[in-house]
């Protein structure tokens, strides 16, 4: 049994996907990129900005299905350029002050909407 997960404060999906998908107690948040759900435009002014947008979209996310960054247990960060890795690993470390989720950052060739990072989450509900 799945449950979709979807708010109006992030993005709306830009292709045949949700937001979230809560399996059990997991959910399984879909990548997101930066792009500002009110004004649906693509934030790119700086590579700081994008990750915090993106930050506060997956923060809507895990505040729609009940749940903080506390839950997350797995994180894989995309970037088109490893170069931008302390700067979005700033803004992506700001959000968890103890006990970070296992991650993965991968430097990829090209992302959605030509943004510069995308990021995912796997969050579980407490018992």
């Amino acid at each position: 049994m799945k449950t979709i997960i979807n708010t109006e404060k992030a993005p709306k999906p830009v292709g045949p996907y949700s937001q979230a998908v809560k399996a059990g107690n997991t959910l399984y948040i879909s990548g997101q990129v930066a792009i500002d759900p009110l004004s649906n435009t693509i934030i790119k002014s700086n590579i700081e900005d994008e990750a915090t947008q993106i930050m506060k979209n997956l923060e809507n996310i895990l505040k729609e299905a009940g749940l903080k960054f506390d839950n997350v247990v797995r994180t894989k960060i995309y970037l088109t350029n490893m170069d931008d890795f302390s700067a979005v690993n700033k803004v992506y470390g700001s959000y968890f002050k103890s006990n970070p989720p296992a991650r993965t950052t991968i430097e990829v060739s090209g992302l959605p909407l030509g943004v510069n990072v995308e990021i995912d989450m796997i969050a579980v509900f407490s018992d």
